[in-house]
């Protein structure tokens, strides 16, 4: 299957795609109104609740805007390379399961989102100080060199 057709088809089977679809697909994270979705030996992410969706699409941009100063860039609303991109999405999450839900193992997207709902007046007045901090730990997978052997 070409790229343009398999972009083409995704956005037909995948209308809902999941805002934190980076880390969902690192098993960095995990969701109850995840829908995991295979198309052509790939796998896409979409979400089951439009409402959860749409508070998840805010809390991302305000972590992005938040942790310009630890991904060192200037304008946040540029497109993002792709590990500065997982570095907020999965960091940021971190961060804020320090903060809401210190006790999990894995963050829960829908329950962070919720407790910060109920917790705070708006995602704004969350302690993005605090949580920016998982953003600056967090690291991805290191590269192999290729004398490395395989895991």
């Amino acid at each position: 299957m070409d790229e343009t057709s398999y972009h083409l088809t995704r956005k037909q089977v995948n209308q809902l795609p999941c805002v934190f679809e980076q880390a969902m697909l690192a098993r960095a994270a995990v969701c109850e109104a995840v829908q995991r979705i295979s198309l052509a030996e790939r796998e896409v992410v979409a979400c089951r609740e439009p409402l959860v969706r749409a508070a998840c699409g805010q809390l991302l941009s305000l972590l992005r805007a938040n942790s310009a100063f630890a991904l060192k860039i200037k304008d946040a609303q540029r497109i993002l390379p792709h590990a500065m991109s997982m570095k907020v999405q999965c960091g940021g999450l971190i961060g804020l399961r320090d903060l809401l839900d210190p006790a999990a193992t894995a963050p829960d997207v829908m329950k962070l989102v919720r407790l910060a709902q109920a917790e705070y007046a708006s995602f704004e007045a969350l302690p993005f100080s605090r949580i920016v901090q998982g953003v600056a730990h967090w690291q991805g997978r290191k590269r192999r060199t290729p004398s490395e052997p395989k895991p």
